[in-house]
């Protein structure tokens, strides 16, 4: 004797797709837009870190070739 299965009720679709982001998921990047914008509309307050030298021009040269 076989046991009768049970089928899930499917929910009324509307035809779009219901998808929840969490609070951050929008939060982050704007926050991140917004910082950046600030430092290309102002860059006098961004300050470089003083590093090595020969760091500063291999990253010279490497944005040279990434510019050809």
């Amino acid at each position: 004797m076989s046991a009768p299965t049970h089928t899930r009720p499917h929910p009324a679709t509307t035809g779009r797709v219901d998808i929840r982001l969490p609070w951050w998921a929008l939060a982050l990047p704007a926050l991140a837009f917004i910082t950046l914008l600030a430092l290309i509309l102002n860059p006098a307050e961004a300050q470089a870190a003083t590093g090595d030298p020969a760091i500063t021009h291999l990253l010279e040269r490497v944005q040279d070739l990434f510019a050809r």
